[in-house]
């Protein structure tokens, strides 16, 4: 179970929650007598009803698929789904070069760009190179223009962002000599804040939905086993940091798959809105 039967968050909502229905017992028996025959009855039944009160709060947390949160006045959802289906804006992390080669070598088939690639941009990948290479980044984010290597040359500060259509295309991950996607720790968080800056710049008040960067195929060195509830923290924790702020209706969605919902504990993500 992700969460403990003996939480501390499933033990003050469950004490706040008694107290609610206490107080709720407490006057109805005013108006109803029960006998002496049924007094040690009654007790029991409150008692097993407590217990079973309980039980059903730790079972909920466990299978908690959704949250809301308010971080720095900003809405946040984290919730389970498919980042393709959410309305707004939506970020996909590309590498480093903004490569758009699906061939299981540079990009791979069932990552999250190359199925955006392949099945939901507009574009075809021709029309999305020239989009990308014709579109007005900001200065400095471009850091080389003529890279030798298999796939594009031209090399992106991390956290770049090129906003296609309805897509934010990140500059999320470098590759190694043998095109795998690497990032160190101080990488990862230096793309965090550089793309939270870049969405604040560039998101015109629409709800933006990303994914938990980082819990693909990405490698983080020295951090090979690092979880996704841990990611998400790091997430949240620098988007609390950032100078980001969405203004209502606009919010931010962060999508986690079916497959890997059961292995975060929500309750304790909710943490993050008192601060990490």
């Amino acid at each position: 179970m992700k969460v403990k039967i003996t939480d501390k968050t499933v033990w003050q909502e469950f004490l706040k929650k008694m107290s609610i229905i206490s107080a709720i017992f407490s006057m109805a028996f005013i108006f109803i007598d029960v006998s002496d025959k049924y007094k040690a009855c009654a007790g029991l039944s409150v008692g097993l009803f407590f217990v079973g009160l309980y039980f059903f709060l730790w079972w909920r947390y466990n299978n908690l698929k959704n949250l809301n949160l308010v971080v720095e006045g900003s809405k946040v959802s984290v919730l389970t789904g498919n980042l393709f289906n959410q309305s707004g804006l939506k970020a996909i992390a590309f590498n480093e070069y903004f490569d758009t080669q699906v061939d299981d070598r540079i990009i791979s088939k069932s990552s999250l760009n190359g199925i955006y690639i392949d099945e939901h941009s507009s574009r075809s990948v021709a029309e999305l190179d020239q989009f990308i290479n014709d579109y007005q980044f900001e200065d400095g984010e471009l850091i080389e223009s003529d890279v030798k290597r298999a796939g594009k040359s031209r090399k992106y500060k991390l956290g770049t962002i090129c906003l296609v259509d309805d897509y934010l295309l990140a500059a999320f991950s470098k590759f190694d000599s043998q095109n795998k996607a690497i990032l160190t720790m101080p990488e990862y968080l230096e793309f965090l804040v550089n793309f939270w800056d870049g969405v604040n710049r560039v998101y015109s008040q629409k709800s933006v939905s990303v994914p938990i960067f980082g819990s693909g195929i990405t490698r983080i060195k020295e951090h090979k086993n690092i979880s996704d509830e841990d990611l998400l923290k790091i997430m949240l924790w620098t988007f609390r940091i950032s100078e980001m702020r969405f203004k209502y209706p606009a919010k931010l969605s962060i999508v986690i798959h079916e497959d890997k919902i059961d292995a975060i504990n929500l309750l304790d993500i909710k943490a993050i809105e008192n601060g990490i």
